[in-house]
């Protein structure tokens, strides 16, 4: 039902920021709640930041919290993730996941499970 596509990754030096995007496809973004989750080569999808459908709630990783922000632009059908303070940890494959119904809850945002729809991802590297 909706197609995703993600951009802005790229190499950046530690301290640094990159802001990605999640531009959704054949239907619209309002309909759908978005999970940002990443993964590191030999580690597992993980959670990252997660914004609801309708009241702008979200959820953050421990490991970015306070230094990445997830926002969503409805009408552009557009989805974002500022990311500051670029730590090498943060080196992964960003994806950006959707959900339609059920909603997600505030317990399993972090499931990459709960998710139905995916982007190809984008690649964040970290380095000096």
């Amino acid at each position: 039902q909706v197609q995703l596509v993600e951009s802005g990754g790229g190499l950046v030096q530690p301290g640094g920021s990159l802001r990605l995007s999640c531009v959704a496809s054949g239907s619209a973004l309002a309909d759908y709640d978005i999970g940002w989750f990443r993964q590191a080569p030999g580690k597992e999808r993980e959670g990252v930041c997660f914004i609801n459908r309708h009241y702008g709630v979200t959820y953050d990783a421990d490991s970015v919290k306070g230094r990445f922000t997830a926002s969503r632009d409805n009408a552009k059908n557009t989805v974002y993730l500022q990311m500051n303070s670029l730590e090498p940890e943060d080196t992964a494959v960003y994806y950006c996941a959707a959900n339609s119904w059920p909603a997600v809850s505030g317990t399993t945002w972090y499931d990459p499970a709960e998710y139905d729809y995916w982007g190809q991802g984008t690649q964040v590297t970290v380095s000096s």
